[in-house]
Formats: structure tokens, C-alpha cells, sequence
């Protein structure tokens, strides 16, 4: 039986999507059967053997969509390993990593319900082009690590692939 697993974003003006292309075609490498859409499109998690779920954080916030799918397929995730990613910082500075991963956990906290496999903040992304004023006098920034975000889809390809099959005694065959 093949394991396919969804990743599944919310995003605002798509740096959160190119993180969830990077983290499904990581799981693909390793042999997973993938398959990416946006958490706003997502009707039903039927088919489904895992779940990623990345949003930005914004203004102490994670993406609405993000936590609206969360609400709408709670009895399904509450059966499947489901891993969680934020996009927060734009800088190095220890105090904004440390406040965005506070807000993460504020905003999961709420889903209590919720065990995920695994949690993950990543920097963000900003381009001031794809923004309204005032944001858009922000100065550029990338601040996502990609080498740090495959290396944490590469760990969930061990939580999302399948078990062996076993044999009435226990046996692995």
C-alpha cells in the first residue's frame, strides 16, 4: 500500500508555498508518494497516510488558513502523523526566534487535541514588491534556510514511511 502523504500550506504571498515544494520533494527522494495543496483547498484527508501543515507567521499569527484547517479536519488529524512548520524571523536576533516560536506554540496549544510527529520554525521571507504600503517600504529579506528545511523532511521520511509488514508471529516478512 502506498504511503501519501500531504503537504498542505497557507500562504499569503507564496514563500510558504516554495517551502512546502522543497519539504514534498524532499519526502519524494525518499521513496513517499506526495502530493501538495493549498489548506484552503483541501476538502478531505481520505487517502491520506500523513500530513504536513506549514504557515507564516504574521504579526503574532499563524496564516488563518493554517489554523482554520486545523478546525475543519481535526478528526482526521487526530488519526494521522502530522508534522507542522511556521515560517517566522526574518533576522538571526535570538529574541525574535524565541517570540515566533512562542507563537507557534500559543497557536497549537489551541489544538490540544494535536500531537504532532514533529514542529519546525524556519525563517521567513519578505519581498516588499509583492506588498501594500506601508510594508512595502520594508526592506528585502530571506531568512529561510534550505539545507535546514530538507534536512527536516529528510527526518520526517522515517515517521511517514510505512511499518513492515508482520507476520501472525511477529515476525518482520
Amino acid at each position: 500500500m502506498a504511503t501519501t502523504v500531504l503537504v498542505t500550506y497557507a500562504t499569503k504571498y507564496g514563500s510558504t508555498r516554495e517551502v512546502a515544494e522543497a519539504i514534498a520533494a524532499t519526502l519524494s527522494a525518499y521513496g513517499l508518494q506526495t502530493e501538495m495543496r493549498s489548506a484552503r483547498e483541501v476538502r478531505s484527508l481520505d487517502g491520506y497516510s500523513a500530513v504536513v501543515l506549514g504557515a507564516a507567521l504574521y504579526i503574532g499569527r499563524w496564516h488563518k488558513d493554517a489554523r482554520r484547517f486545523l478546525k475543519r479536519h481535526r478528526a482526521a488529524l487526530s488519526r494521522l502523523p502530522v508534522a507542522i512548520f511556521a515560517l517566522g524571523p526574518l533576522s538571526t536576533a535570538e529574541k525574535g526566534w524565541q517570540d515566533a516560536r512562542a507563537q507557534l506554540d500559543q497557536t497549537l496549544a489551541t489544538a490540544s487535541w494535536l500531537t504532532p510527529v514533529a514542529v519546525e520554525l524556519f525563517g521567513g521571507a519578505i519581498n516588499p514588491a509583492k506588498l501594500r504600503f506601508p510594508f512595502n517600504h520594508m526592506p528585502a529579506g530571506d531568512a529561510r534556510d534550505w539545507t535546514a528545511i530538507r534536512a527536516w523532511a529528510s527526518e520526517l521520511s522515517a515517521a511517514f514511511h510505512p511499518l513492515p509488514a508482520r507476520n501472525e508471529v511477529g515476525a518482520v516478512g
